[in-house]
C-alpha cells in the first residue's frame, strides 16, 4: 500500500511539473512580447534584448493606443480595437441568431424537404470564406457596404458549424417537455423564449467564445472591405505598422499594440470561462 501511495505521488509531481513547463514554454513568447512593448526600439533591434520590463512602458502604450503609426495607417490602436470589437461581437450574436433559429425550425417544425435544408446548411462548411470571396465581395460592394460594419458583419454570420450543433441539442430535448408546453397552450415562440434558449445558455456562451475569437481574428475579409483606415481591425493595424526593415519598425508600439489586441478576447475567455466549460461538457438537461 505505501508502495502504492509513494508511486502516485511520483505520478502526481511530475503531472505537474510537466504541466507547469508547458504553461512556462507557450508563456515566455508572451513575456518577451510585453518585454519589448516597454523598452526602446534600439534596445529591440540590437541583441540581446532585455528579458526585463524597461522604463517606457506609459511611453510606448500611449503613442499605440492614441496616436498609432502615423508611418504606416493613420488610425490609433484605440479606434482599431473599437471597431475589431464590434465586427467580432456582431459576428458572434449573428451567428448565434440564425444559427439557433435556424436549428430550431429543422427540428420542431415539420415541413417539406426539411432534411435537405438542413445538408444544404452543412455543405456550406465544403465552401469557406476563401472560396466564396469574390462573388460576396461583388455582392457586398454593389449594395455600397464598403467601409462598414454591415459590410464587414453580414458576409460572415451565417454558420453551419452552429446550426449543426445546436441542431443536435435540441434533439435530446425530451419530447415531454415539447408535449408539457404544446399542453400548457405555449405558441412555438414561447416555447423558444421561455424554454429553449434557458437550457441552451451554456451552449450559446461557449459558441459565443468560440465566433468571437473566429470574428477578432479576422483579417483577408476586413483587408478586402476596408480602404478607409479608420475602419481598420487591430489585426490589420499590427501587421500596417510592421515595416518593410528593423530600422523603419517601431518594435515596441507594434508588440503594445500586440498585446493590447489579445486582452479582449483573453477577458472575455476569462469572464464566461464556466459557462464555456459546462457548454462543451454538460450533458444533462
Amino acid at each position: 500500500m505505501s508502495g502504492m501511495v509513494e508511486k502516485r505521488g511520483i505520478s502526481y509531481w511530475l503531472t505537474h511539473v510537466g504541466l507547469t513547463s508547458g504553461v512556462l514554454v507557450l508563456f515566455f513568447p508572451l513575456w518577451l512580447a510585453f518585454v519589448a512593448s516597454t523598452v526602446t526600439n534600439q534596445e529591440v533591434i540590437h541583441p540581446p534584448m532585455p528579458l526585463w520590463p524597461g522604463d517606457q512602458f506609459l511611453e510606448n502604450y500611449s503613442r499605440a493606443l492614441i496616436e498609432g503609426d502615423s508611418g504606416q495607417t493613420s488610425a490609433s490602436v484605440a479606434r482599431m480595437l473599437f471597431n475589431t470589437t464590434v465586427v467580432a461581437t456582431g459576428i458572434a450574436v449573428g451567428k448565434i441568431v440564425i444559427s439557433f433559429t435556424s436549428a430550431f425550425a429543422i427540428v420542431f417544425f415539420r415541413f417539406p424537404a426539411r432534411n435537405i435544408f438542413f445538408w444544404l446548411i452543412f455543405l456550406t462548411l465544403m465552401l469557406p470564406v476563401e472560396v466564396r470571396i469574390l462573388p460576396t465581395y461583388e455582392v457586398v460592394a454593389s449594395f455600397g457596404l464598403l467601409n462598414t460594419y454591415s459590410g464587414l458583419i453580414f458576409p460572415l454570420i451565417a454558420s453551419a458549424t452552429a446550426t449543426f450543433l445546436f441542431r443536435q441539442f435540441f434533439m435530446t430535448v425530451p419530447d415531454e417537455i415539447v408535449e408539457a408546453a404544446r399542453i400548457d397552450g405555449a405558441k412555438p415562440m414561447r416555447f423558444f423564449i421561455d424554454i429553449l434558449i434557458p437550457i441552451s445558455r451554456t451552449n450559446i456562451a461557449a459558441l459565443f467564445i468560440i465566433m468571437f475569437i473566429y470574428g477578432w481574428n479576422q483579417f483577408l475579409w476586413p483587408l478586402l472591405m476596408t480602404t478607409d483606415p479608420s475602419m481598420n481591425t487591430v489585426i490589420m493595424g499590427v501587421e500596417q505598422m510592421i515595416g518593410g526593415q528593423d530600422d523603419v519598425t517601431p518594435w515596441p508600439v507594434v508588440m503594445a499594440a500586440s498585446i493590447m489586441a489579445m486582452l479582449p478576447p483573453i477577458i472575455v475567455v476569462i469572464s464566461m470561462q464556466k459557462l464555456f466549460i459546462r457548454g462543451l461538457t454538460d450533458r444533462e438537461k
